[in-house]
């Protein structure tokens, strides 16, 4: 998305390539991985700022932030809606803990690239992302704004976990010790233990993908940082590629983890929008269109609830193991009892700013009766 930073593009290019010629030569692991999950590749976010960097680099002009922008000298990822403060609030005051719903006027405030991406994965029943960067090497995780209070005009840096921190923290380690020296943690000059990093223990960064995904979506995203160089020469590409090769694969297969299943009535008719919630993670997620659903999870024994508007809630003790995700279905009965009254969140007047009432309804997705997996990874 940072289009000066181009290792993430080419990996990405050179990843489609491996899965496609790997799958022709049967590698079984790799057949596992396509057949079984719905994979999502998107080289380039920003291809204006691609090229005013490439062009920069022909003609060898050296500047650290040329092109990192749009056409529009708008850094993307600092452009999508702001939803942790809203989030901050809630956690302290009560209200949804997931898809916090945007605001009337969102498209207005975001740039068109980013304003695509978001109809992109409203559209898809997402589960596991990555953003691709440059000019560090560390798997980065959310939180990435801080939650302590501005000093002087600056978000003071602080370690601001998620309510899924340990499991964010394993899917950092799994990229940092798959790649080729991640791990070591001294890199570019700074030194990040097991090569990963909270994000604002780092720096703060306010309006960034990587949180948008997790409190809008059911999605979990991570930010990769891969090179110290923003726009490597051409001879280290092979290099950088076989460094991150396996880090790229296991990345991909952490989507089979946790619990899956479906969300139907008494009838078999599958319920949309179905909120799944853990015991002890104050984070839901719900169905998709076709009312299969997705938690990644831990190894460990949870309490599991599946909640829908007009019927009882289902509650089971699940079991979730180190390998395939564990099966979980869920059929609802309607309620005979009457509803009881929803509770307000801060919806409005936060100084004197009037915040949306619901969550709006996503993006129609394209009809796909086969329950798979979902996985992108984004550049």
């Amino acid at each position: 998305m940072h289009g000066n930073e181009v290792l993430g593009r080419e990996l990405l290019l050179q990843l489609s390539e491996f899965l496609c010629e790997e799958f022709r030569n049967r590698n079984q692991r790799i057949v596992r991985l396509v057949e079984g999950t719905r994979i999502h590749i998107l080289p380039s976010m920003n291809p204006d700022g691609y090229e005013v960097a490439a062009a920069a680099q022909d003609r060898d002009i050296s500047g650290y932030l040329v092109g990192r922008n749009n056409a529009n000298g708008v850094d993307l990822n600092r452009n999508f809606p702001d939803l942790n403060t809203y989030i901050y609030y809630n956690e302290k005051n009560g209200g949804p803990n997931h898809h916090l719903p945007l605001p009337d006027n969102w498209k207005n405030q975001v740039e068109p690239e980013t304003q695509a991406v978001i109809q992109w994965i409203r559209s898809f029943n997402f589960v596991l992302s990555a953003n691709l960067h440059g000019g560090a090497v560390v798997a980065n995780y959310p939180y990435d704004k801080s939650l302590e209070h501005r000093v002087r005009g600056f978000r003071r840096t602080a370690n601001t976990p998620t309510p899924d921190d340990t499991l964010f923290q394993k899917l950092a380690k799994v990229y940092s010790y798959a790649h080729g020296w991640m791990h070591q943690g001294w890199n570019c000059g700074d030194y990040f233990p097991d090569g990963i990093t909270n994000g604002a223990s780092w720096y703060s960064l306010s309006k960034g993908m990587q949180d948008f995904n997790y409190l809008h979506t059911n999605c979990f995203e991570i930010t990769l940082e891969l090179s110290c160089d923003k726009f490597p020469r051409q001879e280290e590409l092979q290099r950088e590629w076989l460094g991150n090769r396996e880090a790229l694969i296991q990345f991909l297969e952490q989507v089979h983890q946790g619990i899956k299943g479906m969300v139907r009535d008494e009838n078999y008719n599958n319920l949309v929008d179905a909120v799944i919630s853990v015991s002890g993670i104050n984070h839901d997620v719900t169905s998709g269109d076709h009312g299969d659903y997705f938690r990644l999870l831990l190894p460990g024994t949870y309490t599991v609830t599946a909640t829908a508007p007009k019927f009882d809630p289902e509650t089971v003790s699940v079991t979730v193991g180190p390998g395939e995700p564990k099966l979980v279905n869920f059929q609802l009965k309607r309620s005979t009892s009457p509803a009881a009254p929803k509770r307000r969140g801060p919806n409005s007047g936060h100084r004197g700013r009037v915040l949306p009432k619901k969550v709006q309804p996503r993006a129609a997705r394209k009809k796909e009766m086969m329950m798979k997996q979902s996985q992108r990874v984004p550049a």
